[in-house]
């Protein structure tokens, strides 16, 4: 596999996994096939593994420390902060806000140290930009944790490219996390460039557009009841059938290359620099094999304006999340 840097601090696979599926949002979890699944991530190459204190919420924490807990020299682990989560609730119900209070971002690394089993977080993200908090407060919050230890590298999710700015005037932001894929391409606006003049990392969450770009998903009713793919707009009825549509284009433009829908939509993620590390999800074996193998497919700069042509942005159907997820977003 080979090597992307985050910032000037952290060397990682050019393709991470995101393993918030394996304990949370997408249907039902088998934690003995997850681990089988992050133990053959390892051996297939990979080291940068993302998770976060709510994603369970906490409860894919302890998978993540669990299964890498031997092999944890051999990997970068990144996980965030940055909601108000209530205990005693359903996951549904257990986010109450955001939260980038400096107490909080000490309080939540202690106790992701403890879930992760280790002693020290290789990359600490801001989950979402706290707007009751100026951003200056937080991130010297984070790199205090960096001076005391407890924190390798510090990072940013869904931030506007002013506030990375900002932030990364008061310490070094090593990393980036947006969502990008072939059908969400925001980043491209501001961030990605800005990114680039910083020397900051870019993590692309989702460049498989949670699951459909891979053309597995061929109904809504596909998703469990409890998947939360339900809730967002690009899944629901009235825009499913137009996104499936584009999604039979790119498995032809797939098939022409003898390789799968998931593989081409991630490879197009993986060709867009040297900058760029995803991190599509995979809770079984095979579908993480298929992902490790598409950071080799080597994409021309024509075959990679072809296959944005044909799911550019004004033609796929609905927002990526619902306004009030989007409001936390570009802050």
């Amino acid at each position: 596999m080979r090597t992307r840097k985050l910032g000037n601090e952290l060397t990682v696979s050019a393709i991470g996994l995101g393993c918030m599926g394996m304990s949370f949002a997408y249907g039902a979890t088998d934690e003995g096939e997850a681990i089988r699944t992050l133990h053959r991530a390892v051996e297939l190459g990979v080291t940068l593994f993302d998770t976060a204190e709510v994603y369970g919420p906490y409860e894919n924490e302890k998978l993540v420390g669990k299964a890498l807990r031997d092999r944890r020299e051999r990997v970068v682990i990144a996980t965030k902060f940055g909601f108000r989560i209530q205990p005693g609730v359903s996951a549904a119900e257990a986010i109450r806000g955001v939260d980038g209070r400096p107490e909080n971002a000490r309080s939540v690394a202690e106790a992701s140290l403890k879930r992760l089993g280790t002693d020290v977080i290789d990359l600490f993200y801001l989950h979402r930009v706290d707007p009751a908090v100026p951003i200056e407060e937080t991130i010297g919050a984070m790199a205090d944790l960096v001076t005391a230890g407890k924190v390798r590298a510090i990072g940013l999710s869904e931030a506007s490219a002013a506030t990375i700015r900002r932030a990364h005037a008061v310490h070094p932001i090593a990393a980036v996390q947006s969502e990008y894929s072939l059908w969400t391409r925001d980043p491209e606006e501001e961030v990605l460039a800005t990114c680039r003049e910083l020397g900051i990392g870019f993590v692309p969450y989702s460049p498989l557009g949670r699951g459909m770009l891979t053309g597995a998903i061929r109904k809504a009713d596909d998703l469990a009841t409890n998947d939360f793919r339900r809730s967002l707009p690009r899944f629901q009825a009235e825009n499913f059938d137009t996104n499936a549509a584009l999604v039979k284009k790119l498995q032809e433009l797939a098939k022409d290359r003898r390789v799968t829908a998931a593989q081409l939509a991630l490879a197009w993620v993986v060709n867009q620099g040297d900058d760029v590390v995803p991190i599509p999800g995979a809770r079984k074996l095979d579908h993480l094999e298929q992902n490790v193998a598409a950071a080799g497919i080597v994409l021309a700069e024509d075959e990679r304006a072809q296959l944005g042509n044909a799911m550019s942005p004004e033609l796929v159907a609905g927002k990526r999340y619902s306004d009030q997820s989007l409001a936390l977003t570009n802050r």
